[in-house]
């Protein structure tokens, strides 16, 4: 943008800017950077020192001013001066740290700022936060570098790669900060490369970050800092989120302190006040001012606190404080923060349980008390979505004991890290030795689920045949219903990998009774995928979706990516594709931000084949393209085998049968090579590829299996398929319509229309070669009616070919209400939503994991439905 305006001087248009951000953000990198070849550049830069000496920021630009009363006359000199400051060239003024200038320098500044429209010049300003004088002025946020962002320049910086666990706590500590993230990197050592020294807790002491941390806290009166330190101790990242604004202001009630204090603060960007908390914005800058501070310091706020609260309105809050003041092990002040950890943890509040687990952990005096409350800080530290987090504790508790049920409920949680961020054999392996240890018969009956699941995202079927068998021999007739559910998913699961469609029945419907009367959500996801399995989409969307809201009423955000893979899948299977894309990109948004890579691939295969389903073949492609990466670093054979159901559709798309077919009779999926019941689910294509290619033989083998699942499950958009299959299998053409209306009537049961339109369309291609136009362009007409619909414009272009095909020209197009936002495809909503928040085409596609290119062509398509033609006045029909 502000080259833009540099390159838009030319044509005689000025314009001018407030660059607004945090603590090291790169505010004066960007001034730094501006490309102004051929400008005459003035530079000022505020400064505490000179903040009241008047005049001093106009005399560093070198503009010739005098003060004068009269403040209009005033700036207008200053204006005056500018001006012809540009007349032999054009002008870039830059003034970095503005906030800090003194007052009639920034407001003639600023007058001149507004008016520089018609002028060869060019104004920035870089503040933290942007004050009244300013106002008016175009603003600039230059927020915290995404996580994909600050790991690649971390990365940059480090001159190799730094490892997943290392670089994972650097862009968390980072805080997307890019000073802080360039000096973490730089100053790491030889052994916190290797992994044989802890990662760093702070930006290093003498680094530029710390140094403008401490100036700015060195600027600050007393209170001011006071009011610093207690949110920076309240909000370290292990106690108690933020420093609720009431509690403030009691402490500064109860220690004479200058509630104005706590603007200055704010204004100085080292705390945030929002929504009634007052915060520290981001670790990097929290730890720095807990490192800044003296450890008398550090006591004198815990007491300041702890004297100010309630106890029987804030217990949690209140034993934390007084809990950071003990020096060492104080065995009642570890059982009353135990008793607030549970308290903490039955509320859903995993993370500050987390906290409270360990440090109850940290106070107590026996090593087994110690390694039991760390692990439960590791297991709510999981669940709440800090997956190193977990990872350290579990470290700590290894050291402590050897006794093998804690050691296996270690395994439980490092196995089930793995399987949402390692590779699937590794989770296997570390959860089989779980479920050996475990006491628990609940947690050995988990953990022995997840190995199987650990096999099926690893595409090795036969691994989880040999743990089927071991669950069976796991289980008792006296086990409670959870282990019993376990084990009957298994047995119903096996059975269906294993073509035994009917003998999975039993077990399976066993799993749907037994989840209905426990409010699990583990045992709703399994339910889940047990009705899937049945074919009951509806049931198998609600058991997923009661998983997310109950994971999510719980705080075990840990399980939301998991429970909506079943919630897309099922809704993919209903046809819904629009709520199917809205629940795997919110898949993919949780999985990234908790660090789950191998959820991200799994909906993001997910998200490709709703894609190629459409025939939308660039949408498809750039999805697949996305994940490729780690489902094949990883051996992640489940999104491997989606992956290739959708690469298969988007053969089908171009005109590539027999690559379809390769791809589908293969499906290769890491250690098994086939995955099962994908390849099941994807007989359809498999069987359209088939016929096209002359494969007859081969086609009916596959629709014979197809067929043992949708006949023993029932499922009526199943049973539709198949009719479609047996349709295009069939040797003469009275059982081929037969075939095509069973399948028609199947489909409108089961509401699936984007399969309906596809039938139709198929079925209309065989009344045309029949010599029947008048009954292909019946169905032909629904079918373009549907595809457009559903923005499958591959599909609507082969309908309207049909049309042309039977003598009837295309569709007019007659609606006469006018359009709105709401008559946008999902995607295009996205898309739309997006660019009026001001995303470029290659940001929008990075957000939505497809091309620039489809980008392009979706805004095509939005600007000629909206009747715009730019994205400004895209932005102006928004409003």
């Amino acid at each position: 943008m502000l080259n833009t305006a540099l390159a838009d001087v030319g044509e005689g248009r000025g314009s001018a800017f407030v660059l607004v951000g945090g603590v090291g953000c790169g505010r004066t990198s960007v001034l730094d950077a501006l490309d102004a070849p051929g400008f005459r550049v003035l530079r000022a830069t505020g400064s505490a020192a000179e903040r009241d000496l008047g005049l001093a920021g106009l005399h560093q630009l070198g503009l010739p001013v005098a003060a004068t009363s009269d403040d209009f006359s005033f700036c207008a000199t200053v204006f005056d001066n500018v001006r012809a400051a540009a007349d032999a060239r054009p002008l870039l003024v830059l003034v970095d740290d503005a906030d800090q200038l003194d007052r009639p320098s920034l407001r003639a500044l600023a007058f001149t700022a507004r008016r520089v429209a018609a002028l060869p010049v060019v104004v920035v300003f870089a503040v933290h936060d942007p004050p009244d004088a300013l106002a008016g002025i175009t603003r600039v946020p230059l927020p915290p570098l995404a996580p994909p962002a600050a790991a690649s320049l971390l990365k940059d910086r480090v001159g190799r790669d730094p490892g997943e666990d290392l670089l994972a706590d650097l862009v968390d500590l980072g805080s997307g900060v890019p000073l802080a993230l360039v000096e973490l990197a730089e100053a790491l050592t030889p052994a916190q490369l290797a992994g044989q020294a802890a990662p760093p807790t702070a930006p290093p002491a003498d680094g530029r970050f710390r140094a403008a941390v401490a100036a700015r806290l060195g600027a600050l009166g007393p209170d001011a800092r006071r009011f610093v330190l207690l949110a920076a101790l309240d909000g370290d990242g292990a106690g108690p989120a933020t420093l609720d604004l009431a509690t403030a202001v009691r402490v500064a009630e109860a220690a004479g302190l200058d509630l104005a204090a706590l603007d200055e603060a704010r204004r100085c960007g080292l705390v945030r006040v929002e929504d009634d908390e007052v915060d520290v914005p981001g670790r990097a800058l929290r730890a720095s001012l807990r490192a800044e501070a003296s450890v008398a310091d550090r006591r004198l706020a815990h007491q300041l606190v702890v004297q100010a609260l309630d106890p029987e309105h804030d217990r949690f809050r209140w034993t934390w404080h007084r809990a950071a003041l003990a020096a060492g092990p104080a065995p009642k002040l570890a059982d009353e923060l135990l008793a607030v950890a549970d308290s903490a943890r039955a509320a859903g509040d995993n993370l500050a349980a987390a906290a409270a687990y360990r440090r109850s952990a940290a106070l107590a005096r026996e090593p087994d008390d110690r390694a039991g409350r760390l692990l439960a800080a590791a297991t709510q530290a999981w669940l709440g979505g800090r997956p190193r987090h977990a990872r350290v504790l579990v470290r700590e508790v290894l050291p402590l004991t050897t006794a093998p049920h804690a050691r296996g409920l270690a395994d439980l949680l490092l196995g089930g890290l793995a399987l949402r961020d390692r590779t699937p054999a590794l989770a296997v392996e570390t959860l089989l030795a779980a479920a050996e240890r475990l006491r628990s018969r609940k947690h050995a009956a988990t953990a022995l689920v997840l190995a199987g699941e650990a096999s099926c995202l690893a595409g090795d079927s036969e691994r989880y045949f040999a743990i089927a068998e071991r669950a069976e021999r796991f289980a008792t007739a006296d086990d409670p219903p959870y282990v019993h559910a376990a084990v009957d998913h298994f047995r119903g699961m096996a059975a269906t990998f294993r073509g035994r469609h009917a003998d999975a029945i039993p077990p399976l419907r066993r799993v749907l009774r037994t989840a209905a009367g426990l409010d699990e959500p583990t045992l709703k996801v399994w339910a889940s995928q047990a009705a899937y399995t049945l074919g009951d989409a509806e049931l198998a969307r609600d058991l997923a979706v009661a998983a997310v809201r109950t994971a999510g009423n719980r705080g075990m955000a840990a399980l939301l990516p998991w429970a909506l893979v079943y919630v897309a899948m099922a809704e993919l299977l209903l046809d819904r594709h629009s709520c199917a894309l809205g629940s795997a990109e919110q898949g993919v948004r949780t999985a990234t931000a908790l660090g789950q890579p191998n959820s991200v691939a799994d909906h993001l295969s997910i998200l490709a084949l709703e894609a190629a389903l459409r025939g939308d073949r660039d949408t498809a492609t750039g999805r697949l393209d996305a994940a490729l990466h780690d489902v094949a670093s990883r051996g992640l054979g489940r999104p491997g085998a989606l992956a290739s159901w959708a690469s298969a559709c988007v053969d089908l798309v171009d005109e590539h049968p027999e690559d379809a077919m390769n791809r589908l009779r293969t499906m290769a999926s890491g250690a098994g090579g086939v995955h099962p019941g994908i390849r099941v689910m994807a007989a359809p294509q498999y069987i359209e590829a088939a016929v096209q290619c002359g494969r007859r033989g081969t086609a009916a083998k596959a629709l014979h299996v197809f067929d043992d699942w949708a006949g023993a499950t029932g499922s009526t958009a199943r049973l539709a398929l198949s009719a479609r299959c047996h349709a295009l299998l069939a040797a003469n053409p009275a059982d081929a319509e037969e075939r095509y209306r069973a399948a028609i009537d199947l489909h409108r049961a089961s509401g699936t229309a984007l399969e309906l339109a596809k039938t139709e369309l198929f079925y209309a291609h065989h009344l045309r070669r029949e010599r029947r136009p008048k009954l292909a362009r019946d169905q032909l007409r629904d079918a373009l009616r549907i595809f457009q619909r559903y923005d499958a414009t591959h599909w609507a272009r082969r309908a309207l070919t049909e049309l042309r095909a039977t003598g009837e020209a295309a569709p007019q197009a007659t609606r006469t209400t006018p359009v709105t936002v709401k008559d946008l495809t999902p995607q295009q909503a996205e898309i739309v939503r997006l660019v009026a928040e001001g995303a470029t085409n290659r940001e929008v596609a990075a957000r939505l994991f497809i091309s620039h290119r489809t980008v392009d062509h979706h805004l095509r398509n939005i600007f000629a439905k909206l009747g715009v033609r730019s994205r400004v006045e895209l932005v102006a029909f928004l409003r």
